[in-house]
């Protein structure tokens, strides 16, 4: 036996009842943030569950997450941080149609909570900069100048955001470890040996030349991301 399927399906199942009380309600940065602490309290009790025969013959998979866009978007920023929290691989390709799109490799659970983040922090940005536009900050910038402060707060609160789950997730793996399992390791382990099954060729992609900012929408965004102290993940009993 892979994994517990009803586990599994339970696990989904509270990810989707967190879906519906903060996506659907346009939730703040601070409560994306204490959905995402939820979640991966969760996805860490559903898999310290599982032993290390389970996760070694687990099939990893792929979840996809369309932008729906052909451009780069303030998010971009966020990939790589949301893909670590989760042990995940992520790159970045085309649909058919030449949009953008996120693809998750790794295990069942992980890609899933993966895909959640994205659309949960996507939506937060989202929120936020809705807010921003309505402040006496944002209507200080004259007309020519509004559509800089609208990337640079979104890009400022990606980062700010990004740099959180790092810390998340170093605590995260801090009271894994303390468990005494080799978890972290482990799951590394089985992830990067089946995306080399897949043949890919991914490419590190240079970034260019700094992008043109606005230092105080930037900053703006970044403090709408550092709203609320958060002490996540598992705890021990």
């Amino acid at each position: 036996m892979a994994t517990d399927p009803p586990a599994l399906e339970k696990l989904k199942a509270r990810i989707h009842a967190l879906r519906a009380k903060t996506i659907d309600n346009g939730c703040t940065e601070g409560e994306a943030l204490a959905a995402a602490a939820k979640v991966a309290e969760l996805l860490d009790r559903y898999e310290l569950s599982l032993t290390d025969v389970e996760i070694r013959k687990t099939q990893c998979e792929e979840r996809i997450y369309e932008t729906h866009l052909r451009k780069r978007i303030p998010i971009d920023e966020c990939i790589g941080a949301i893909a670590a929290f989760c042990d995940c691989r992520v790159w970045r390709e085309k649909n058919a149609a030449g949009e953008a799109r996120y693809v998750f490799f790794g295990l069942p659970a992980d890609v899933e909570v993966a895909h959640y983040l994205t659309e949960l922090i996507d939506g937060t940005v989202r929120t936020g900069l809705g807010r921003y536009k309505v402040s006496a900050d944002y209507k200080r910038f004259r007309h020519r100048e509004r559509h800089l402060a609208n990337a640079s707060f979104a890009l400022g609160m990606c980062s700010s955001i990004a740099d959180r789950l790092v810390a998340m997730k170093a605590e995260r793996d801090g009271v894994i470890r303390s468990s005494g399992r080799g978890l972290v390791v482990l799951k590394a382990a089985v992830v990067d040996s089946e995306l080399a099954k897949l043949g890919l060729k991914l490419l590190t992609v240079e970034q260019g030349p700094g992008r043109m900012i606005s230092p105080e929408a930037y900053d703006a965004g970044g403090a709408a991301g550092e709203t609320v102290a958060l002490n996540p993940g598992i705890r021990n009993k």
